[in-house]
């Protein structure tokens, strides 16, 4: 009867002990409560635990890879779009992450999915699309003041995916194709507007130089005179024939 009791308390004492023991990895701590009230946070390595009295609560360091759910937004110039993201984090304050908030992870889920509609709902289409590093600097800016009292470090947002409804995207391409045109147009009119400066340029040098009229004619002669066609017809300038009248009337 004693072996049997003595073996009932070496049982229970290993048991005790085995219970006592806690062993944290290199990212892990361990926020440990004596009698319900926050006492120390512990590790890594090997600690003890007194049995009933103490508690502890495993807490990982590590950086966490969340995806943020795709939410329907409303952008500014009332356009629907479908917008999801990804959000890296990780816990600096072990005390915080477990007294402060409960459940860390879904809050910082929650709060990242009200942000982003939040954030990207003040601006327009054009600036989603465009100008996505500047929003994820902005929803990391707010979600890391934000998660600051749960001990939680944001340390990067980017969103993935903007997508857009079919007529949406119509819509887009037929407005882009509408811009082409209107920069070809303008680039056109560009065109036009120098080659009538060169002209008119053109036209007052050789309108003071009567002598290079006639070599400027004498010279589109010669380019016709250079086809292959059977026969040319060209214009004979009014300042020749007055040139001829009056070689005549002196004769």
């Amino acid at each position: 009867m004693t072996l049997q009791f003595f073996g009932v308390i070496v049982v229970a004492v290993l048991l005790l002990i085995f219970s006592a023991v806690r062993i944290l990895r290199e990212y892990e701590r361990g926020v440990v409560f004596l009698l319900g009230r926050f006492y120390k946070v512990k590790g890594p390595g090997f600690i003890i635990i007194i049995p009933f009295i103490q508690q502890i609560v495993r807490v990982d360091l590590r950086t966490i890879v969340m995806d943020v759910p795709t939410q329907d937004v409303i952008s500014q110039d009332n356009v629907s779009v479908h917008v999801n993201a990804v959000v890296y984090f990780r816990v600096v304050d072990p005390q915080k992450a477990i007294i402060q908030v409960e459940h860390y992870y879904d809050a910082t889920s929650q709060l990242a999915q009200t942000t982003l509609r939040s954030v990207l709902g003040q601006h327009e289409l054009d600036e989603m699309l465009s100008e996505r590093d500047q929003l994820n600097n902005d929803i990391q800016a707010i979600l890391d003041s934000q998660t600051d009292a749960w001990g939680i470090k944001v340390a990067n947002v980017e969103i993935k995916h903007v997508d857009l409804d079919e007529s949406m995207i119509r819509a887009i391409a037929k407005q882009a194709e509408a811009e082409r045109n209107r920069r070809a147009k303008v680039i056109h009119a560009e065109g036009e507007l120098q080659a009538s400066e060169k002209l008119l340029a053109a036209a007052e040098i050789l309108s003071k130089q009567p002598q290079a009229i006639q070599l400027r004619y004498l010279q589109t002669l010669t380019e016709i005179a250079g086809d292959k066609s059977s026969t040319i017809v060209f214009p004979l300038p009014l300042d020749i024939l007055d040139t001829l009248k009056k070689g005549v009337d002196k004769t």
